[in-house]
């Protein structure tokens, strides 16, 4: 049994809608971390919600500042 297409619209319902943002952020961020695992590379990911929240994935220890370079 294979998955269903999903719509691509926006979700009226702020609840479902929150729900769903939860649960795809989560996902985003497994996936983000396995590219990390197996490409052997250092991830930042920021997420923002809907009501402008930030959400953060980091791979690595560290962060480089946009004017450092390696």
């Amino acid at each position: 049994m294979g998955r269903r297409k999903v719509e691509l619209k926006r979700i009226e319902d702020k609840s479902s809608r929150q729900v769903t943002f939860s649960k795809r952020r989560s996902g985003l961020f497994k996936k983000a971390h396995q590219l990390a695992v197996l490409c052997d590379l250092e991830l930042v990911l920021i997420v923002f919600s809907g009501n402008g929240r930030p959400y953060e994935f980091s791979s690595g220890n560290r962060l480089l500042h946009p004017h450092e370079s390696r």
